[in-house]
């Protein structure tokens, strides 16, 4: 241990205490020991400080800060370098604001397009994922900022999230759903790590031994600190046990005398509590020892300016029929759309932040070289029609020469604490657009969304810019793009289907009751649709340019490819060149082809370039679930260089020695995984994968204190159903306005035992079991635990406070 000289000095109730937090957003300072406080901030795209003390679930309003593109939005860039200086960006910021843990980067996968909370995350792949995650993770720690990737780990929908099993084989989990950590933590150094609140095949990934001791510490090196998810933690003990270091966000002292009692009763070793002590003492005084080193402020022009740039490289030309972008200087321009006056720029929840300030297209507009005759709004973004409404944009439409209409998903379509019902558009929005292309046909679309959409009525718009969620200065950057000062250069981090049901998690997605089942297996996203040939609105990789690119002279090295890349157009431009790599047909079942490298690269009109793209670790890999670990399988693999996974320009095969004496599979077993027809995989196949039984997640008869308060439907207690059916009423009411009631979101979905985690103290377990009591009908013994619970634990946290303070 680095810090035995402290820890045996401290008393097992300053032990206990340090590994939960004081308050909502900081952990236990201990004054007679030098030991300070740290403090913690959402913030994957900007800093989400609160302004006055923390609310319970930390929500509320927060400082201003830059609002950078969300990570969907920056994935498009496929740039690490920019990644990069963002995360530096970010990192000054949290510096100025007091902030040594910055709660992001958020890099969990798009396993279905409908996760309420894609918006946060990077990809569908992995291996782009971490590689982005990674140099975010570089930029925040170059400056004295701990960062957090999360949420660890296969935390994939947002629908009773707290109270989920994700049932997932092993091969699925290290190769899609852990491997962008793997980066993170590996090549990105990351510092911190948050647990996700869902069980991983039937433990709660905070007390999870097999993730938290022998993947992420014992495999990958990682020394850092593990902090739960906001109320994520559902045994304190257990999550000790395993090496989770911090308990957020304020549980009250009733959870450290838990460990207390553990060491007491050897349940807990006296080691494994010091052991996490030792972790988060290292982490405490390396953020708080250089304070002369604290930003004091940052450069808020420089900021911004950074904001537009992240934007303009993310902005992804999905359309351009007719080469109508760029527009010529002096155009005639209509804007149409709600969104041109109210950005849709950042997602809703924990992430929201409190921007500097703010570009709107209806302001900026008239300062580029365009004729704007007039803007109007067009639609009623609550979704109501409106009649007048229609027709000043059908009128306005009629005099130009061409119309941009910003539309897209609303506040309510995508936030976290709900998962998305449907992939479309809002009716009204749609329905104008229709419209509006029998008036005026030469439309583009100026898209904002954090996932992915289905675009039946792409044929109304000649072109289509998609912009995702921008930002504070996405509109300048829209703006750059539009008139050509600035060549689009974003690709698709993700598959846009055709529809929803051609999505290969469709028939899993959510999970029912208390389980998720990963039937799809490695077959997410484009790994499926490729090796299904399933026909898609636009492929993974895609993204057109105003130049065009040829590719030549393939040359595979024992580490590396290369090969020359061509601006063959009139217009300098970036391309994004991504390797993939197709396996052997053999023993081992895998999609057809899976990422495995990809560079950014500038070229001027009529430039080449030999490009490199080295190979590594993730290359030619797979896991092998009867060594239990990642091997080779012998045999000619394909190396394929492209623009995207369905543009691919250059191939070449390359023998690779094997690895693999045990084989993992029967594929007879296995059809729907060697056939990639994986849309309604049997029960028993599926445990053929899993090697076990797939767990029973139906309810019992009863609630217990891992089921979630939405779930009070199903309760014995009338008072209880009462009071579900309140809480659905008013977040219903909610979703009707448009904008959701985070609070009340969280809540609904939040378990009994979240009540003892997020009140301060305030309930302690025991009350909350006494709850559960009362829900199941037992209604005189559960108030009866509750009342004698709560003068127990206000009687037992004075006598702890009184410990802690010397007195």
């Amino acid at each position: 241990m680095k810090h035995t000289h402290i820890i045996e000095k401290m008393t097992i109730e300053e032990k206990a205490a340090i590994l939960s937090g004081k308050n909502v957003w900081q952990t236990w300072n201990i004054d007679r020991l030098g030991i300070p406080s740290i403090f913690c901030s959402d913030g994957p795209h900007g800093i989400r400080k609160q302004a006055k003390e923390g609310d319970h679930l930390g929500l509320n309003a927060s400082l201003p800060s830059t609002c950078f593109p969300t990570a969907a939005s920056v994935a498009n860039s496929w740039d690490e370098d920019l990644c990069r200086e963002i995360g530096e960006a970010l990192g000054e910021e949290a510096s100025a604001l007091g902030v040594n843990v910055l709660l992001g980067p958020g890099l969990n996968i798009k396993r279905s397009p409908l996760c309420g909370r894609n918006f946060e995350y990077f990809s569908e792949d992995p291996y782009l994922s971490g590689k982005l995650a990674a140099a975010y993770i570089k930029g925040i720690q170059s400056q004295g900022v701990h960062a957090c990737p999360k949420h660890f780990a296969v935390n994939n929908q947002e629908q009773r999230r707290m109270a989920m099993n994700s049932v997932v084989d092993e091969r699925t989990l290290r190769e899609i759903y852990l491997e962008g950590f793997e980066i993170a933590v590996k090549e990105g150094g990351a510092r911190a790590i948050m647990t996700s609140y869902n069980e991983v095949n039937g433990v709660y990934a905070n007390e999870n031994q097999h993730l938290l001791k022998d993947i992420l510490r014992g495999e990958w090196g990682f020394d850092g600190i593990v902090i739960t998810d906001w109320g994520g933690s559902n045994d304190h003990v257990k999550g000790v046990a395993a090496g989770s270091n911090l308990e957020m966000p304020s549980p009250g002292l009733h959870t450290a005398r838990e460990l207390i009692t553990a060491v007491e009763n050897g349940r807990l070793s006296m080691e494994a509590l010091d052991n996490c002590v030792d972790d988060l003492l290292e982490a405490v005084f390396t953020l708080t020892g250089k304070q002369e080193n604290r930003q004091s402020s940052f450069d808020e022009d420089a900021h911004h300016m950074l904001a537009g740039k992240a934007a303009q490289e993310s902005i992804v030309l999905l359309k351009n029929q007719d080469e109508m972008l760029p527009l010529k200087p002096g155009c005639r321009v209509a804007l149409i759309g709600d969104f041109a006056f109210t950005p849709r720029y950042q997602g809703a929840g924990s992430s929201l932040v409190n921007p500097i300030r703010l570009e709107t297209m209806e302001e900026m507009i008239r300062a580029y070289p365009l004729n704007v005759i007039g803007c109007a709004k067009g639609y009623s973004r609550s979704g109501a029609d409106d009649a007048a409404l229609r027709q000043e944009a059908f009128d306005l439409a009629a005099r130009a020469d061409v119309v941009l209409y910003c539309f897209g998903l609303d506040e309510i379509s995508e936030s976290e604490g709900m998962d998305r019902s449907h992939m479309r558009v809002p009716r009204n929005q749609i329905e104008l657009l229709t419209a509006l292309a029998e008036v005026n046909p030469r439309i583009a679309g100026i898209l904002s969304a954090g996932s992915a959409i289905e675009m039946p009525w792409h044929e109304c718009c000649k072109s289509i810019l998609h912009g995702y969620l921008s930002g504070q200065a996405g509109t300048s950057a829209m703006l750059r793009v539009i008139t050509g000062e600035v060549n689009p250069s974003g690709r698709l981090s993700e598959t846009y289907p055709l529809r929803y049901e051609d999505t290969p998690a469709c028939k899993y997605f959510p999970g029912e009751e208390r389980c998720s089942q990963y039937r799809e297996s490695l077959y997410v996203g484009y790994r499926y649709y490729d090796t299904e040939k399933v026909k898609v609105q636009y492929p993974f990789g895609f993204g057109l340019s105003y130049t065009t690119f040829s590719y030549g002279s393939m040359e595979i090295l024992e580490n590396e490819v290369r090969f020359t890349l061509t601006n063959t157009g009139k217009v300098d431009g970036k391309e994004v060149v991504q390797l993939y790599v197709r396996g052997p047909k053999g023993r081992i079942f895998r999609p057809d082809k899976e990422l495995k490298g990809f560079k950014k690269v500038f070229l001027k009109a009529g430039e080449s370039r030999m490009v490199t793209i080295p190979f590594d670790d993730k290359t030619f890999r797979y896991w092998n679930r009867v060594t239990n670990r990642f091997e080779v399988e012998g045999g000619i693999y394909t190396v394929l260089i492209g623009g995207s996974v369905a543009d691919i320009r250059l191939y070449q095969t390359v023998t690779r020695e094997g690895t693999t004496e045990s084989w993992p599979y029967e594929p007879e077993m296995l059809k729907s995984y060697y056939s990639g027809k994986i849309g309604q995989v049997p029960e028993e196949e599926f445990e053929a994968l899993l090697g076990h039984p797939v767990p029973d997640g139906k309810w019992s008869g009863e609630l217990g204190v891992n089921d979630a308060l939405c779930q009070m439907y199903y309760a014995k207690s009338p008072l209880a159903r009462l009071a579900w059916r309140i809480l659905t009423a008013l977040k219903n009411r909610s979703e009707a306005k448009g904008k959701p009631d985070l609070n009340l979101l969280f809540i609904y979905n939040m378990p009994f035992r979240g009540i003892a985690k997020m009140t301060g103290g305030a309930v302690s377990m025991e009350m909350a079991e006494g709850m559960v009591l009362a829900v199941n009908g037992h209604f005189f013994r559960g108030m009866k635990q509750i009342i004698g619970g709560y003068f127990a634990n206000a009687k037992a946290n004075r006598a702890y406070e009184k410990k802690l303070s010397g007195k």
